[in-house]
């Protein structure tokens, strides 16, 4: 109770002053109410979803509750951030007239609002409540296939111009449009990579949102095969089960769908490709994450590994690489990841800016960075979480060629 009381506070305050804005812009008592019914129309909705919910984990329902939500209220924060600037100027100026002037009670010493002000504000707010808008309808398909080439001195000659696709987060209950989930299916098959590895979270919480997808996913191809991990939210942590025997069997279905589907689950384990009488090492673990569940076991997983091998580690976390790997003596070559998403949220301009909050939280939080002469590919996601869209960090689709050689620009 105190939590929602909190919540209903904040917001409160933050609707207040963003009422502000539509009070001096429009006069109008319509605008007024419309105001008052769309934003207890989404903050119930919300509340309500929340409450429902809390047994159940995410769910679209849910994500769409959490969409609403933000698409109108991160535009109030704004609203509200200019409307308390002037504030700031206001209250001085009353206090000054107040004890100058003296006190009436037939008038008011507080200055009126400036409308421009109130009309900077609102043009400001249109911004993130277009692009949030933008995010939910738009941007959560607007799949990118990004393409890297890196080079490594000591990789096997066979496998030189060797082709491998990363997906990662699926996050499938948060889906509902078969045909454009599809679309960009049929964009992984298109890559026609070697091998396709799948970095964790299949699911949000329970094997079952995968079902209606699984014969979607089937068509996935590669001719060495396809390869996966779990991530923290496919061992159904963030929901509650009624048996611990229900939570275990939920992740055996899901070990099951994704052998249906065709990939090959390790779970701190390892397989090798080999091509002319060379190899190269796919490491798996399981989940290790700072402050997620750390399952993950490298020297288990490459218990059948060589030190001499070439290995590509597929790990959810990247603070599992940050942490663990790079100083490893094993020298895990290629690090591919996902989990961050890149919040969702951000700016990337190739060549020029990338930005998004997530570099608060993690260090490697989008795309190839290397340390030690090891690299990690850190996958944006293929689906979305709670906030149902995406704004400037799109779903991406990953192809890396592995060459033979020094040159990495």
């Amino acid at each position: 109770m105190i939590r929602w009381l909190l919540f209903i506070l904040i917001f409160g305050i933050i609707d207040f002053y963003a009422f502000q804005a539509f009070k001096t812009i429009f006069r109008s008592r319509t605008v007024n109410i419309v105001y008052l019914i769309i934003s207890l129309l989404v903050i119930g909705n919300l509340i309500y979803q929340i409450s429902s919910s809390e047994r159940g984990g995410l769910n679209t329902k849910m994500n769409l509750a959490i969409g609403f939500f933000l698409t109108l209220y991160i535009p109030k924060i704004v609203i509200m951030i200019m409307m308390f600037g002037e504030d700031i100027l206001r209250i001085p100026q009353a206090a000054f007239r107040y004890f100058t002037e003296g006190s009436s009670n037939n008038e008011s010493y507080m200055p009126s609002r400036r409308l421009f002000v109130s009309k900077i504000a609102l043009g400001l707010a249109t911004i993130p409540f277009v692009s949030f808008l933008y995010g939910m309808y738009k941007g959560k398909y607007n799949f990118k296939v990004l393409k890297y080439t890196l080079h490594f001195d000591d990789l096997p000659n066979a496998f030189d111009g060797y082709k491998i696709t990363q997906i990662s987060d699926l996050h499938i209950g948060s889906f509902d449009n078969k045909e454009k989930v599809e679309y960009a299916i049929d964009l992984i098959n298109q890559q026609a990579s070697d091998a396709i590895l799948f970095t964790g979270d299949m699911v949000n919480n329970k094997a079952d949102e995968m079902l209606l997808w699984k014969d979607s996913f089937s068509k996935l191809n590669a001719k060495d095969g396809m390869f996966s991990i779990l991530g923290n939210h496919d061992y159904g942590d963030y929901v509650r089960w009624e048996t611990d025997d229900l939570k275990t069997q939920n992740l055996k279905d899901l070990e099951s769908i994704q052998k249906d589907i065709g990939f090959d689950l390790l779970r701190n384990e390892s397989r090798f490709i080999e091509k002319e009488n060379q190899r190269i090492a796919i490491v798996g673990v399981e989940n290790w994450g700072k402050g997620f569940k750390q399952k993950g076991d490298l020297k288990k997983a490459s218990k059948k590994v060589k030190a001499n091998d070439f290995k590509i580690l597929l790990s959810h976390d990247p603070s599992h690489w940050e942490h663990q790997v790079i100083d490893d003596d094993y020298h895990y070559h290629l690090t591919l990841s996902g989990h961050t998403h890149g919040m969702q949220f951000g700016i990337e301009i190739p060549g020029w800016i990338k930005w998004s909050p997530v570099k608060w939280r993690y260090k490697y939080w989008a795309g190839i960075y290397e340390q030690k002469k090891q690299f990690i590919n850190v996958n944006r996601g293929f689906g979305v979480l709670a906030y149902p869209g995406r704004v400037g960090i799109w779903p991406e689709i990953t192809v890396i060629e592995l060459k033979k050689g020094i040159n990495n620009a």
